[in-house]
């Protein structure tokens, strides 16, 4: 860009009528600057009250746990017999002494194949529920007796269909994520405004164009919800079936660590659990925020 482009671009031009002609002004803009001092500010606000409440918290926890007769460690031991998997999580020894950072991405890998096979099937399922009145009536009642059967009750059918823990895990994800895609889609084919169907109509739309152009841009803030609940169900069945199921992945730690009686190990896991769980649910939430343009709210 040339200094004169750059000039005119801090530059406003106003015209106004004289006795001689007319008289051109130049006004100078502002040039949008990052403020450091107001950016400082919102990460402090956004950091200080949730990094004060931890440390409080774990001051309380330090001192009820310190106690004679305490049944659960402070976090001072927890420091002390899991230092290896708090400051490594990436190491290696052996099939089952790795970190936990490898047992997550294990899991993780298994919750992408579960929850991505769901978010398609659901999707498509909840259109066609939104789209008819006699698909709503004839599938509907049933989506909802299915949606609250517990994710574990699922397992024993799933291990004797499949045979095999893995694909028997995939399926208990699957089948525990799917239902709110389903049902915040079909809401969100509900709510597409009239307008927008008619004007399917006047372009002569097939019903492909009108679900690619019109009805999945429409339902959008709709799905997202739906893939956000479903995201977080899936980490929370992946970690209850791998206890049962075995493996590598982090469920199966904790249930290994609590038959070694490992009670430090099982709290740092549960901190690798919840951090993966709150950074999955921002990601399908900023996926979500791009895809809509910022009308599926955060």
């Amino acid at each position: 860009m040339t200094a004169t482009a750059r000039k005119a671009e801090t530059e406003s031009i106003a015209v106004s009528p004289s006795r001689n002609g007319t008289v051109v002004h130049l006004a100078k803009r502002a040039t949008p600057r990052f403020d450091l001092k107001r950016g400082g500010l919102g990460f402090a606000r956004n950091t200080l009250p949730p990094l004060l409440v931890t440390l409080v918290l774990l001051g309380i926890w330090q001192l009820t746990c310190s106690q004679p007769g305490a049944t659960l460690p402070p976090p001072s031991q927890v420091w002390t017999d899991s230092y290896d998997l708090i400051v490594d999580p990436f190491f290696n020894f052996g099939s089952q002494d790795i970190g936990l950072a490898w047992r997550v991405l294990t899991s993780l890998e298994r919750v992408a194949m579960g929850f991505g096979l769901a978010a398609i099937v659901g999707v498509f399922l909840g259109a066609v529920v939104g789209q008819s009145i006699w698909a709503m009536r004839g599938l509907d009642p049933i989506f909802q007796i299915l949606r609250t059967v517990p994710p574990l009750a699922w397992l024993p059918l799933s291990l004797a269909a499949f045979q095999d823990s893995n694909p028997s895990a995939i399926f208990v994800i699957f089948i525990t994520s799917i239902w709110p895609v389903i049902i915040n889609t079909a809401v969100g084919v509900r709510n597409i405004p009239d307008d927008y169907r008619n004007i399917a109509r006047v372009l002569r739309l097939n019903p492909l164009e009108f679900f690619v152009r019109i009805m999945v841009p429409a339902a959008a803030p709709y799905i997202f919800t739906g893939l956000r609940i479903g995201v977080g169900l899936s980490w929370l069945a992946i970690v209850a079936a791998e206890m049962l199921t075995g493996g590598v992945g982090i469920g199966f730690f904790i249930w290994d660590a609590w038959n070694s009686s490992r009670l430090s190990d099982i709290i740092v896991a549960l901190a690798y659990i919840g951090v993966t769980g709150f950074v999955l649910d921002k990601l399908v939430a900023l996926l979500g925020s791009i895809v809509t343009r910022g009308t599926a709210k955060n």
